[in-house]
């Protein structure tokens, strides 16, 4: 298997939201019981396969609002020479010292350093083919986001300095008002795979996507575990203890079919991905024990 179909059967589980009494979230329990994991740096070979050193970070991130975009400018008037490749031109046009008195027109000089504009949307700027907060192959830091290295350096959790759009995938969150036969309403909050039809049409058009691949399933927790920080930002603390609780009793019923002769029903219960992953390993402990 190259990628799970996108037509995949999936299992899901709707609970209301513990702080909101109108909000229910509506998540996707195979994939966040799935084995994914970012393998940046660990054998992915990027969305392009002329560019296999970006990972997912070619073409820039776009900001989902305005808070956001004052998000990470934050965190990126932090970043030093040290962790961010690109610091000088991200600084292109200031001039003097820094500080907060700074006027208008320098603030505007700075955001157009680091940003531009496609199709009247603002996002991180490109520069020379990918993402200008990406650090290349050479860099004395290492490869990868200048925000993630930052963050990590001052101790903070990798995600907390990134575009939303950045640190949510391969986590997709959507959002439906549902009216009741009664009138009344709630507002759905559906957490799921981010998968090639999250990018658009050109989605389909990518090289490789890790969210469907086998090589990415081989995480030691599960989603909802090794991705706990960006899950409870989006669904707040309480929201999340009670997905923990459903997920894990998915887990059991996973291993209870297993066990028996429920083995035919694990399609439907594990990611496709994870279940090939899990494949090869077995394969590979085949071979090893044959050669010994």
């Amino acid at each position: 298997m190259s990628e799970a179909p996108l037509t995949m059967a999936r299992m899901w589980v709707e609970f209301p939201d513990p702080a909101d009494a109108r909000q229910r979230f509506r998540c996707d329990l195979t994939w966040l019981t799935s084995s994914w994991t970012c393998i940046y740096g660990r054998g992915c070979p990027g969305i392009y396969e002329d560019r296999p050193h970006d990972g997912c970070c070619s073409l820039g991130a776009h900001f989902t609002e305005k808070a956001d975009f004052r998000h990470v400018a934050e965190h990126a008037e932090r970043l030093t020479p040290q962790h961010w490749q690109f610091y000088d031109v991200g600084h292109e046009g200031r001039e003097g010292p820094e500080g907060n008195d700074d006027p208008p027109a320098r603030q505007q000089m700075r955001r157009k350093a680091w940003t531009e504009k496609e199709d009247g949307v603002r996002k991180t700027r490109v520069v020379e083919a990918g993402c200008i907060f990406l650090n290349r192959e050479g860099f004395a830091t290492g490869p990868g986001c200048a925000l993630h290295f930052q963050a990590v350096a001052e101790g903070r959790p990798h995600h907390s300095g990134k575009p939303e759009v950045c640190w949510q995938l391969p986590i997709r969150r959507t959002y439906r008002m549902v009216e009741e036969l009664d009138g009344t309403s709630y507002l759905e909050i559906t957490l799921a795979e981010f998968d090639r039809r999250g990018w658009g049409p050109g989605g389909h058009d990518l090289s490789w996507f890790c969210s469907g691949s086998p090589d990415a399933h081989v995480g030691r927790e599960p989603v909802f575990r090794s991705c706990r920080h960006e899950l409870t930002e989006l669904m707040g603390e309480p929201g999340y203890d009670e997905l923990v609780v459903r997920c894990t009793a998915y887990l059991r019923s996973v291993k209870a079919a297993q066990r028996g002769a429920g083995r035919a029903m694990l399609p439907l219960l594990v990611h496709p991905a994870t279940l090939a992953a899990q494949e090869r390993l077995r394969e590979a402990a085949r071979r090893k024990s044959d050669d010994d």
